[in-house]
């Protein structure tokens, strides 16, 4: 999937996109890959909610729980929506199959009204339940309603995006739920992974590999060019990548981390810098078996847009989701109506953010080096 300049991408749907909001990766995961476009994102997700906007609903009625998320989509102005649905109408089974293929096209037929795409997202698995028997059974439910939205995001010639398996697997190898039902922080992160594999996106790149021989330094992208001063035992090199990594998760393992691997120097131990600060020292055989770099320039990056990312959707979320919206534009609003300007006034700071995260979300260039120390 090519995002556009000027696109405005909403993720609607239940818990797996609100639970999101703390960590931001789904978000960043797509703004980071179009660092030179305008694409700006909502985030309209709700704990609980169905196609039919059951979640959605206030003391005011109307609007009902059902056209409160009509209305919050068509305010959101999509061009592309990120659909997230099944998890909660699949404790029906198979009996609720009919009702919830029913409320996923009406809602793609508001998509399409509304002029947008839709990318349609499975069900996450349940990563653990009372007894094996029932974890079996919770999960072939969620598989089926997976296969019914994959069906017909084709019939509607949709994206779809399976993200079942690929956590399915991971769950077996690391802890990505806290609950066996929602995604904590490392589970986001995985998650962006899955999404962006789906979307047909390139791995985002974690190895930087030079080898030093007779014929000079040799090197592969995201390394750019190397200069290497034999008698003085230092090497130099230019680094480019093509787009921001992925925020480390607190929970991580190393091999979510940038990794240098530098053959052919001769035995010593060496000192890496980058942009001539140090920030690393092992020996010629550690550095040619690969060294783990968990702390560069660009993942300090990552994280200001990552915070940034989350400040503007904390905002946007009190703007929609106002603590007392009864009393500000419910049916009590004669109490306290005047505040409505104050949730209007909010799009004042939250494109201000946005214009911030525009200037964040491109890579910069940094040089590397090494220096022999003994």
């Amino acid at each position: 999937m090519k995002l556009q300049d000027g696109d405005r991408v909403v993720f609607v749907g239940n818990s797996l996109f609100e639970n999101d909001l703390p960590f931001g990766y789904l978000e960043f995961a797509l703004t980071s890959r179009w660092p030179a476009k305008n694409i700006t994102f909502r985030n309209i997700g709700w704990i609980g909610d169905t196609v039919w906007g059951d979640a959605r609903s206030y003391y005011t009625n109307p609007p009902t729980p059902y056209e409160l998320l009509m209305e919050q989509l068509t305010k959101a102005n999509p061009t592309v929506v990120v659909v997230a649905y099944g998890g909660i109408e699949s404790q029906e089974g198979e009996a609720g199959l009919p009702r919830f293929t029913e409320g996923l096209n009406k809602l793609l037929d508001k998509i399409q009204e509304l002029g947008a795409k839709a990318v349609l997202l499975s069900p996450i698995p349940q990563f653990g339940a009372p007894s094996p028997e029932k974890l079996a059974q919770r999960n072939t439910s969620l598989e089926l309603y997976a296969s019914t939205i994959a069906t017909t995001a084709a019939k509607r010639n949709a994206k779809y995006v399976d993200v079942f398996k690929p956590l399915q697997e991971i769950s077996k190898k690391e802890h990505i739920s806290d609950n066996n039902v929602h995604l904590n922080e490392l589970g986001y992160y995985h998650l962006a992974v899955a999404l962006e594999k789906g979307l047909g996106y390139a791995a985002r790149p974690h190895l930087l590999e030079i080898n030093l021989n007779k014929n000079g330094v040799e090197t592969t992208p995201p390394v750019q060019k190397g200069s290497w001063d034999a008698k003085q035992g230092s090497l130099s090199f230019d680094v480019e990548e093509p787009i921001l990594p992925l925020p480390l998760p607190t929970l991580q393992k190393d091999d979510k981390a940038l990794t240098v691997k530098i053959a052919g120097l001769k035995k010593g131990i060496y000192a890496l810098t980058v942009d001539s600060m140090q920030v690393m020292a092992a020996s010629a055989k550690e550095w040619e078996k690969g060294i783990v770099i968990k702390h560069t320039p660009s993942l300090e990056q990552a994280q200001k847009l990552r915070e940034l990312i989350i400040q503007k959707n904390g905002l946007f979320f009190q703007q929609y989701r106002p603590l007392n919206r009864t009393y500000i534009i419910g049916f009590r609003k004669y109490e306290q109506g005047r505040h409505v300007q104050g949730l209007e006034d909010l799009n004042h700071i939250i494109r201000w953010i946005e214009s911030q995260i525009s200037l964040v979300c491109a890579p910069k260039p940094h040089t590397y080096g090494l220096i022999l120390l003994k």
